[in-house]
């Protein structure tokens, strides 16, 4: 999918990783113009139609994302390893003018980045029937000290309760604004969220005990230069 963007000028987004083999995850955020998103959708509409007419292979997902200024859209992929980036995509070439004609008229802006999956501190595999993600993003002051954070509250989330909730990411380069890192939460929909469960602090603290946990909060806060997040709902029409 990613060559698919190329050749439509596009560029040169939340799939899940599973078990213990890191992957790359390509993402394109797209912003849509105001009072263009039904026409955009129905442009990749079209655009999906002929690519699998076409007998393309790829595998992807569109998600909305659900807070935040303006429309934007977030087009995912997983691949295995580089070398799959080279590989040619000849119903992408046949689709191209779908996406000139009725995609990119209605796009305001593109950003793309590449994320490495972290099997190590990560779910063991993914949620079955994800239609909602909760992504946090985090900018670092010291990653050293940040892996090693999230390496203990892995540990102790699986002790008691056999897996990570989450699937982490490392991302691979990037702007001054990129994030270097972010952590998938899936739900299979809005209700999920409303189900109550402890912190991941408190579960440590339960562990751990309360001056341990304060250390390495301290070393948490500390790792950290920036964070936010948002909610993401798929969009099953526009995925493959």
């Amino acid at each position: 999918m990613k060559k698919i963007l190329l050749l439509a000028v596009f560029i040169p987004m939340l799939a899940i990783s599973q078990n213990d083999v890191s992957k790359l995850l390509n993402m394109t955020e797209i912003t849509v113009k105001s009072g263009h998103e039904s026409q955009f959708i129905a442009g990749v509409k079209l655009w999906k139609e002929c690519y699998l007419e076409k007998k393309g292979t790829d595998k992807f997902n569109f998600w909305r994302r659900v807070q935040g200024e303006g429309i934007m859209y977030v087009l995912t992929g997983m691949i295995d390893n580089w070398a799959e980036m080279d590989k040619e995509d000849e119903a992408g070439k046949e689709c191209r003018m779908k996406l000139v004609d009725f995609v990119l008229p209605h796009i305001e802006k593109v950003n793309y980045n590449i994320a490495r999956t972290m099997p190590e501190v990560s779910k063991t595999k993914p949620s079955e029937g994800t239609k909602l993600v909760w992504v946090s993003f985090f900018s670092v002051e010291n990653s050293n000290d940040f892996i090693e954070v999230i390496k203990e509250i892995g540990s102790t989330l699986r002790t008691v309760e056999g897996t990570p909730r989450g699937t982490w990411y490392d991302f691979m380069g990037g702007g001054p604004d990129s994030p270097d890192y972010m952590i998938s939460m899936q739900y299979k929909g809005y209700a999920d969220l409303d189900i109550s469960k402890d912190g991941v602090w408190k579960i440590y603290e339960n562990i751990n005990g309360k001056k341990k946990t304060d250390n390495l909060r301290a070393k948490a806060i500390a790792s950290v230069k920036s964070s936010w997040s948002y909610l993401y709902l798929l969009n099953t029409e526009l995925s493959n």
